[in-house]
């Protein structure tokens, strides 16, 4: 196995994860990510953390498959307890968890003490982007690169972020959409918003029709759609 035959998602995971790092996977489902890296040579350690049985003995075996015992370690934990001091972790991947839920463990890992603040985080929400970017702007994170994909006919964004001296403030449009991918508007980032557009007139649509309309969820609905249309024409 190499980063070749990663995933798109996982390739761009991946790419973020800086030379010699020492990785920590959460959710590390088969361990493909940190098997990937250290075969080819770009992490020096890895700590896979899984808290179902089935994915952490999937990861055990293909740890094993690969003769890399002695430079992962597969741990069975819940978040970020499966990183422990002695590990010096240096990265944290979260990949393939929705925004709610990452946003959580980071928040367990700062209570619990496993995440120190000095560490890179790539994370990779499916769903509640925006979560993940109020998560990291109250801690004082900034976001250092975004990326948005497509694959499988589902769109992925990657964030990447490192505690900052300074605090730096997003606006609710930037944390709704992110900052840079706001900045560069791909195509990917164009056709994802569109969908949204829709998918959120059709809502939009249904709540206006109910015998008590929800004023507060109508407003903003109305407000998002105004941030997309403006996002999409700008």
């Amino acid at each position: 196995m190499n980063e070749q035959e990663l995933s798109q998602r996982l390739t761009v995971v991946g790419n973020a994860v800086p030379k010699g790092a020492r990785l920590a996977d959460i959710g590390s489902d088969h361990a493909y990510l940190p098997v990937a890296l250290m075969l080819a040579g770009k992490i020096s350690y890895a700590v896979c953390g899984e808290v179902v049985k089935g994915p952490f003995h999937s990861a055990q075996k293909q740890v094993a498959k690969s003769g890399l015992n002695n430079q992962i370690v597969v741990r069975l934990a819940d978040g970020l307890a499966a990183i422990e001091a002695a590990d010096e972790i240096d990265t944290i991947t979260i990949a393939g968890m929705g925004g709610t839920l990452i946003a959580s463990i980071l928040e367990d890992g700062k209570i619990n003490g496993q995440l120190s603040g000095k560490e890179r985080l790539v994370l990779q929400p499916n769903v509640g982007e925006q979560n993940v970017r109020r998560w990291l702007q109250k801690e004082g994170y900034e976001i250092l690169t975004e990326s948005i994909l497509a694959e499988n006919d589902k769109i992925y964004e990657v964030i990447v972020a490192k505690k900052t001296a300074v605090k730096k403030e997003l606006s609710p449009i930037e944390i709704f959409f992110g900052p840079h991918l706001l900045a560069e508007k791909n195509s990917v980032f164009l056709k994802k918003w569109r969908q949204e557009q829709q998918a959120l007139e059709k809502v939009l649509g249904q709540l206006q029709k109910a015998k008590v309309v929800p004023e507060k969820k109508v407003n903003e609905i109305k407000q998002e759609l105004a941030w997309i249309k403006e996002a999409l024409t700008c």
